[in-house]
């Protein structure tokens, strides 16, 4: 057995751990929320158990080298030169993406996106008190595609936020640096704030896609772009609490750090370091990571076209979060039947904007992977 099966097929129970993802539904087996079933990586442990062995847990704030770490970190491994003092540290993508809509949004604006996208993506522009504008996602050539003559004509003088997921969830999409300057171009001509989340961007499965960022366009379209991302996703540490926001421009900072004001709670010590461990230390078992996720990836897909082909899934390249059009059932909730039939809990794709799909993840062990499949193939029938 290869030693990224090893790590990452070992089942380790979580029933009772507080876990959403494995209690809030206790009595199905969770496909769900982006959380995988895998241990965090020894090193970011280790650095953890140093902290705890400390024993005192006041207020928390950055490590010296916290920022000289990040950027570092965005430099190797996405060949994007930014400065310390762009970055904002904040407690999470999902708040950061409503101080963005409250920062620069207000009753009678407008926030624009693509769909389906992350339900929060969705929604934000209700904590400013201003309207959604909404174009779908086409598949075309193969590949999901923006549908650039249908944002143009969606476009309103009201929009003043345009807000990216790249890589896309939950379509899987990398979007290519064409793509992103051309996005870019857009929200520059039509005098929008471009807000990308990156969250997944370490979670790229195909070798010959590359994770373009924001952080890497022109000066002068990277200036109107704030750009989301964190460890938490890659190194299964969401429940500590630990994001950026990399502003470089000034004033756009500044009107940024305003809007938080005293909103959020502080970042804890412990969202720090494992943050700081898994940037500095965390990539030999990345690479064993999407290793063990590109190989669960081939097999739902080679599973659910040999056994459920009334499913349809289009190719993804990133995330670890499968999308399945389930129109051909004739089922008004596929969410619900799956839930009844199978025992399973899935994400229902009605708050992605899609009701007919489901979004299943996969970031599990192989033997757990098989029986949610397996259960739901029995469901079909």
């Amino acid at each position: 057995m290869e030693e990224h099966t090893e790590i990452f097929d070992i089942e380790i129970p979580r029933r009772g751990t507080g876990s959403i993802k494995w209690d809030l539904h206790a009595e199905l087996q969770p496909y769900w929320i982006a959380d995988m079933d895998t241990p965090s990586p020894e090193c970011i442990l280790k650095a953890l158990h140093e902290r705890v062995e400390h024993g005192i847990f006041g207020y928390s704030y950055p490590p010296a080298d916290m920022f000289d770490v990040l950027t570092r970190y965005m430099h190797d491994r996405h060949h994007a030169d930014i400065r310390p003092e762009w970055c904002v540290p904040m407690t999470g993508c999902v708040p950061a993406l409503s101080l963005v809509a409250r920062t620069w949004c207000k009753p009678g604006d407008a926030v624009m996106t693509c769909s389906p996208v992350y339900p929060p993506i969705r929604s934000v522009h209700r904590d400013a008190g201003c309207d959604l504008i909404e174009v779908p996602h086409v598949w075309d050539d193969g590949a999901w595609q923006f549908d650039w003559e249908a944002l143009e004509k969606a476009w309103q003088p009201a929009a003043r936020l345009f807000v990216l997921c790249n890589p896309q969830n939950p379509l899987g999409r990398v979007w290519t640096e064409e793509e992103v300057t051309r996005l870019a171009e857009f929200c520059e001509r039509h005098e929008m704030i471009l807000c990308s989340d990156e969250i997944h961007c370490d979670l790229v499965l195909d070798e010959q896609s590359e994770h373009f960022t924001c952080m890497r366009l022109p000066d002068r379209l990277r200036r109107r772009c704030i750009t989301l991302t964190a460890p938490s996703k890659t190194y299964n540490i969401a429940g500590l609490g630990f994001t950026f926001a990399c502003i470089p421009d000034d004033t756009m900072r500044d009107t940024f750090r305003r809007t938080i004001g005293c909103t959020l709670p502080e970042i804890n010590c412990f969202a720090y370091v494992a943050a700081r461990a898994a940037y500095m230390e965390g990539e030999p078992w990345r690479q064993r990571l999407i290793r063990h996720l590109r190989r669960n990836r081939d097999l739902v897909y080679s599973y659910v076209a040999e056994h459920m082909p009334a499913i349809t899934m289009h190719p993804m390249q990133a995330t670890y979060l499968a999308w399945m059009d389930c129109s051909a059932l004739g089922v008004e909730d596929p969410q619900g039947y799956f839930m009844e039939k199978a025992g399973v809990f899935l994400n229902s794709g009605a708050p992605f904007g899609c009701p007919q799909h489901v979004r299943f993840n996969f970031g599990t062990t192989r033997e757990r992977l098989l029986k949610g499949l397996e259960a739901m193939a029995r469901a079909i029938g």
